[in-house]
C-alpha cells in the first residue's frame, strides 16, 4: 500500500512562480515608494524659493513653517529654538563695522569743524557708510577744479584719517544746470569729473592705497535742491566723498543661482520637477 501511494504522488516544477511574484510585488512596491520620496509639490517649491530669496535679501534665515506639511517624506519640519549663527555672526561684523565707520566719522567731524558749522560741509552715517559733502565754495575758485591752497590742507588733513581704515572711497563730483563752456572744460561733465579727479589726486598723494578710489563726475544730475534759485544751485555745487561699509556691499551680493531663480522661477520649478 505504501509504495502504491508514493507513485501517485508527483513533483510540482511551477513553485518557483510564486516567488518570483513575491519579488516582483517588492519590487513594485519600492518603486513606488522612491518615486514618491523624488516627486516635488510645485506649491511647496515656490514657497521654499521665495523664503530663500528673501532670506538672500534681508539677511534673515528662513521660516520653514511657512512650507505646508503634508505629511509625505519630503516635509520640511523646522527646529525649534534653532540659533540662527550665520546671522548673528553677520549681526557682529555690522556692529563692528559701525563702530569703526563712527569713530571715523567723528575724527572727521572735529577736523571740519568749522566747515560744518559754516554750513559748508555735512557728515553723515548710514548703513552704507560715511558720506562727506562739501560745497564747491570749500575747495575750488569759480569755475576750476584745482583746489585753493587752504583746501588743499584740509584734504590732506582727511586722507591721513581715512588712511586708517582699509574700506574703498567714492569722490563724485557735482555742479548745478547752468552750462559751462571754455577750452579747458566744454561741459559741466568735464569740470565735475576733473573736480573728483583733483580730490581723489590728492587723497594719493597723501597715503592713502589708490586701489581703494574712485571719481565720478555727474555734472547737474542728483541735485540736492532746486536750481530755480541762487541758493538751490550753490548747494548743488558739491563733491560728496562716501567711504563705504564693507557689511553693506557683502549684503548686496547675491549667489547666482539665486538671481536665476529671480528671474525665471518658472523654469526653475520646472527643472525640479521629475
Amino acid at each position: 500500500m505504501a509504495r502504491r501511494k508514493q507513485e501517485e504522488e508527483h513533483e510540482n516544477h511551477e513553485r518557483w512562480l510564486v516567488s518570483y511574484a513575491d519579488f516582483i510585488t517588492l519590487l513594485f512596491a519600492f518603486f513606488v515608494v522612491m518615486y514618491a520620496i523624488s516627486s516635488v509639490n510645485e506649491g511647496k517649491y515656490r514657497v521654499l524659493s521665495s523664503a530663500i530669496l528673501d532670506a538672500f535679501r534681508t539677511g534673515s534665515t528662513m521660516n520653514l513653517q511657512t512650507v505646508p506639511p503634508s505629511g509625505g517624506a519630503n516635509t520640511m519640519v523646522e527646529v525649534p529654538h534653532a540659533k540662527p549663527i550665520a546671522r548673528s555672526v553677520k549681526s557682529e561684523m555690522q556692529v563692528r563695522e559701525n563702530q569703526k565707520l563712527g569713530a571715523l566719522a567723528s575724527d572727521l567731524q572735529k577736523l571740519m569743524d568749522p566747515l560744518v558749522k559754516g554750513g559748508q560741509v555735512k557728515i553723515t552715517q548710514s548703513d552704507k557708510g560715511v558720506v562727506i559733502e562739501i560745497r564747491d565754495t570749500a575747495l575750488f575758485p569759480v569755475g576750476q577744479a584745482i583746489p585753493a591752497p587752504q583746501s588743499q590742507r584740509v584734504l590732506a588733513q582727511m586722507a591721513q584719517i581715512l588712511a586708517r581704515v582699509d574700506n574703498s572711497v567714492s569722490v563724485e563730483g557735482f555742479t548745478d544746470n547752468i552750462p559751462i563752456s571754455n577750452p579747458v572744460f566744454p561741459s559741466n561733465w568735464e569740470l565735475s569729473a576733473a573736480r573728483a579727479g583733483s580730490v581723489v589726486r590728492l587723497f594719493v598723494e597723501n597715503g592713502i592705497d589708490p586701489s581703494r578710489l574712485v571719481a565720478v563726475g555727474r555734472a547737474s544730475n542728483q541735485p540736492v535742491a532746486a536750481n530755480d534759485s541762487a541758493e538751490g544751485r550753490a548747494r548743488n555745487r558739491r563733491v560728496s566723498i562716501t567711504v563705504s561699509s564693507k557689511t553693506h556691499e557683502e549684503a548686496q551680493a547675491l549667489p547666482i543661482e539665486a538671481l536665476q531663480e529671480a528671474q525665471h522661477p518658472a523654469s526653475a520649478s520646472a527643472a525640479g520637477t521629475p
